[in-house]
């Protein structure tokens, strides 16, 4: 059995230097998984169409000391906001993605 770390999580599960862009991660199901990503060590990037509902998630993730949990703001209906979300995304990871997960959208 492997051992767990000090906030009870099992090794097997550490994201620890991993890096994750999940589009859409501020509402339900998905803002929880951002926060799980987060909790295992991962940096994570998110985006929404919503400036204000991105920045209160913002706001209340540092709150719970998640820090790295960045965002930005993103239409992926937009040809050129999904191409400078991808630029931006590759800076601050310098070009290293390990987790993508895209929500889909209407």
């Amino acid at each position: 059995m492997a051992k767990a770390d000090i906030n009870g999580k099992d090794r097997r599960w550490s994201l620890h230097g991993m890096t994750a862009l999940f589009t859409g991660g501020t509402k339900g199901l998905a803002h929880a998984i951002v926060e799980e990503l987060a909790g295992l060590g991962a940096i994570v990037h998110t985006c929404s169409r919503n400036e204000d509902q991105l920045n209160d998630c913002l706001s209340q993730w540092k709150m719970k000391c998640f820090h790295q949990i960045i965002g930005s703001v993103c239409d992926l209906v937009s040809r050129a906001q999904r191409q400078e979300l991808i630029n931006e995304v590759s800076s601050q990871f310098n070009g290293k993605l390990n987790i993508l997960i895209s929500t889909p959208f209407i």
